[in-house]
């Protein structure tokens, strides 16, 4: 018994700087993988959040090769690429499992941002009940990790340098917990199909900055870790349809807010616990200052676990909004995440949130002032 023992320790004592190496190896590839990730943006709405509407004829117009073309051309590194995926798993499937017509469109999308010098975040990007399922149940989670397992070792063929694996979108798992015994399961799934890319983990409820401190990495140490920055959604989203009901009232609200500007804005709001929430805004004195200070923490979080992170969600809802305070807070966030060395992608290319303006198999028409606000140049 004694023998047994003393062999089993000289194992381990062996066996522990071979596991520190490797994660060394596994983070330096990550670091250095980040670097792909600088400035992204979002293609959303195309091949997810499209109210169900995943055919050939709305998603090919809705955004083509010359938007990716274009996307590249603006100075953006990569994209993000939202994926619904239901449509990834209707029949008929191939002998992958997947839906073969749908998946053949995706391919051609990401073979032609990777032709243009784009690296791709595959993001899965689901919407209810799938996220409810996943939240809820066993079965959720279990249909979550066979469709990673195939959809990774599908795009496991392509350069792992410039195609990325993200977990899921804003896992709205209340319970950290789960949210992390789910996520090392998927992870672990998607490694076994794809033992070269680098995977993009995320914390529980909305990616929040609290939600990423909530955290602990995985053992996986080729992964990069998300958030997502959209503070304050009092001003961010003024005006949206969605969320708070009372954001429906705001239309022109300052970024920065002053005492005199915001004295004739908030009478619109009729119920007094809604005004007070609006007027707080003002009272918090958001700027550039404060917003440096949140994702301070964000970065500290990622230098104290030595990890590499990206802010891959941020934006401002553009139809109701003052298209100086737009770029203001644009301005402030990208600088804010460019100081503290963290990559990021914007929220979005052509939707409400976007950066073009577009109509449908149009080309689009770029807007100036959120390039600018962005730090980049049309070449």
């Amino acid at each position: 018994m004694y023998r047994r023992w003393f062999c089993l320790c000289a194992l381990l004592i062996f066996a522990l700087p071979a596991v520190a190496q490797t994660r060394t190896a596994e983070l330096q590839l990550a670091f250095a993988r980040a670097q792909h990730l600088r400035h992204g943006i979002n293609a959303a709405e195309w091949f997810a959040q499209s109210a169900n509407d995943y055919s050939a004829a709305r998603t090919n117009r809705f955004t083509d090769s010359a938007d990716i073309a274009l996307m590249a051309r603006l100075g953006f590194d990569n994209v993000r690429l939202s994926i619904d995926p239901v449509p990834l798993e209707q029949y008929p499937r191939g002998a992958d499992g997947m839906n073969d017509e749908f998946l053949g469109r995706l391919d051609k999308a990401v073979d032609t941002m990777i032709a243009d010098g784009l690296a791709v975040q595959i993001d899965i990007h689901p919407e209810e009940p799938f996220k409810t399922a996943v939240r809820t149940g066993n079965e959720g989670v279990d249909r979550l990790v066979m469709l990673w397992r195939r959809l990774a070792a599908h795009y496991a063929t392509r350069n792992p340098e410039m195609v990325f694996f993200e977990i899921m979108n804003e896992p709205e798992v209340r319970d950290p917990y789960r949210w992390a015994g789910i996520q090392a399961r998927v992870a672990a799934a998607i490694r076994e199909s794809a033992p070269h890319n680098t995977i993009i983990a995320t914390g529980p409820n909305y990616s929040d900055i609290v939600d990423l401190l909530a955290m602990h990495p995985l053992p996986d140490g080729n992964v990069i870790y998300n958030f997502h920055f959209y503070d304050p959604h009092t001003f961010t989203h003024q005006g949206a349809g969605w969320g708070a009901p009372w954001w429906f009232y705001e239309h022109g609200l300052p970024y920065p807010a002053t005492e005199s500007s915001m004295a004739a804005l908030l009478p619109e709001v009729p119920d007094p616990a809604d005004r007070f929430q609006m007027e707080n805004y003002w009272l918090e004195h958001w700027d550039g200052h404060h917003i440096r200070l949140l994702i301070d923490e964000a970065a500290a979080w990622g230098k104290s676990n030595r990890v590499p992170l990206i802010c891959n969600e941020f934006g401002a809802f553009r139809e109701h909004m003052e298209p100086t305070s737009r770029m203001n807070w644009i301005r402030d966030v990208r600088t804010s995440l460019e100081a503290d060395d963290v990559g990021w992608a914007m929220w979005d290319y052509r939707g409400s949130f976007g950066v073009v303006f577009k109509q449908d198999g149009q080309p689009a028409r770029v807007d100036p002032l959120v390039v600018q606000a962005l730090g980049l140049t049309e070449h």
